[in-house]
């Protein structure tokens, strides 16, 4: 999920919008490249939005159904449903790469990436742009908030259930590992599925808004919907930081991870000097 969150940072804020803006002449203007840009900055997207959604179902098995965790936790299960997500956010992605047209022909190469007048007219584009909203953001929405509702709840009744067992009646103060451990796992579940949530409603808003309104251009950059616009897809942007950002605090074998990621190409160079 780090790394899909980390796509989407790259491809997205860089690739599309400070290229287009201040290297105009750059090869990433290519028509088909820019249309190849449009689609993995979806594609990446769709698939950080559903691995938060694999995330907080993994939560929900372990916490809440002993005995699918010992089947369902594993790491060969994880792998899979990775490569599984990915797959399908890459093909129900697919179609953004056709949404582009040249602007210009320039030495017999087709260049710049502006959108097809078919997408906003045509009801084909307007069923698929619908479908990718229920796809990312909405049906996540809807899924997150229902396996917290579940996670909650089990949590709340096996917390009752185990003081009970371990004798907080007769006054001493015992402390529990296992609900430290729910604990901590029910704090990054909603760090991370709260702030998604809370961090796409903007732009999930403005969408239904743009669509409904028939919104294609902007009369200033001082437009209202332009500064909506750019406002809620900053927000959306910043749910992929703040992800990863997450996980770095809150998970020490990540944390590790990183450090080793980061160390492994300086421990090369410095090897390759020393021979």
């Amino acid at each position: 999920m780090a790394v899909a969150d980390l796509l989407v940072v790259i491809i997205d804020p860089i690739l599309i919008w400070i290229v287009s803006n201040y290297f105009r002449d750059s090869f990433l203007r290519i028509t088909p490249v820019c249309s190849l840009i449009i689609f993995l900055s979806a594609a990446a997207t769709v698939v950080s939005v559903w691995l938060t959604v694999t995330f907080t179902f993994d939560r929900f098995v372990a916490i809440c159904c002993g005995k699918l965790k010992t089947k369902y936790c594993t790491g060969k299960t994880a792998a899979l449903i990775v490569g599984t997500v990915s797959v399908l956010g890459c093909l129900v992605s697919l179609p953004w790469f056709f949404t582009r047209e040249q602007q210009a022909i320039i030495d017999n190469v087709p260049m710049g990436c502006a959108t097809k007048l078919s997408f906003y007219i045509s009801p084909a584009w307007a069923a698929f742009q619908l479908l990718h909203l229920i796809l990312a953001p909405c049906a996540p929405f809807f899924l997150i908030f229902l396996l917290n509702v579940l996670t909650v709840r089990c949590i709340l009744v096996s917390s009752k259930i185990r003081r009970g067992f371990r004798g907080h009646s007769n006054g001493q103060n015992h402390k529990d590992p296992e609900m430290e451990n729910r604990r901590k796992s029910i704090i990054l579940l909603f760090s991370i599925s709260g702030s998604f949530m809370l961090l796409w409603v903007t732009w999930v808003l403005y969408n239904i808004y743009a669509r409904i309104a028939d919104v294609r251009h902007y009369h200033s950059y001082t437009d209202p919907r332009f500064i909506t616009d750019h406002t809620s897809k900053m927000l959306q942007l910043l749910s992929s930081c703040t992800n990863t950002c997450i996980y770095v605090v809150s998970q020490t074998k990540f944390r590790d991870e990183l450090k080793h990621a980061v160390k492994y190409p300086l421990n090369l160079i410095v090897k390759l000097v020393k021979s």
